[in-house]
């Protein structure tokens, strides 16, 4: 882009080129059913600890969800708080993806058994 008070070959750059992109961020969820009302914030963290928190997550084979607006309204929480009521259709939605995933993930290693088993 030139402005007209430029000299004909020399642009200034836009404010948005020099915005670097937002830390990563994550945060894990727990729920123990016999203690707690709603699930709660047991980890939260930007950038490095973002990473360590997704590394963990996918090193004991827990599902790990990008969704950037959720994001913004967990990352609000502390830790240790339970969702607030308005966030429990989602965070049940996803649940429900996750059972299935499950579920399919189980079918597919019984078949995979079967098949050798024969």
């Amino acid at each position: 882009m030139t402005y007209p008070d430029s000299p004909p070959n020399e642009s200034r750059s836009s404010p948005q080129q020099h915005l670097s992109p937002p830390p990563r961020q994550a945060l894990a969820l727990g729920y123990a059913p016999d203690k707690d009302d709603a699930p709660r914030v047991l980890a939260k963290g930007y950038g490095e600890l973002a990473d360590r928190i997704i590394a963990e997550a996918r090193l004991h084979d827990i599902y790990v969800h990008d969704e950037p607006e959720l994001m913004g309204l967990l990352m609000q929480l502390d830790l240790d708080e339970q969702i607030p009521p308005h966030l429990y259709h989602v965070i049940a939605e996803i649940l429900i993806w996750v059972m299935e995933l499950d579920s399919a993930a189980s079918g597919f290693q019984d078949n995979n058994k079967q098949t050798k088993n024969t």
